[in-house]
């Protein structure tokens, strides 16, 4: 995947876990998950804007792109 997920960082950074978070944002523990693992496909920009609230961060310290193109499977 060309975008990498650093929420597992942030959140061991913040003392805070997976399931205090998915409280908070209001997200199931499944689909925190699936982003977390970097499997996501999309999210949904109100999610990103509400993980950042809460965790006191920028969208770059949760999603970074590792400088390759991600060719779509068929």
């Amino acid at each position: 995947m060309a975008i990498r997920v650093y929420l597992d960082e942030l959140l061991r950074e913040r003392g805070m876990t997976a399931k205090e978070l998915c409280a908070m944002v209001g997200i199931t523990e499944a689909n925190l998950s699936i982003l977390r693992s970097g499997k996501a496909r999309g999210v949904r920009f109100g999610t990103i804007n509400r993980i950042c609230y809460f965790l006191g961060c920028d969208v770059g310290d949760i999603l970074k792109f590792d400088g390759k193109l991600e060719e779509d499977e068929g």
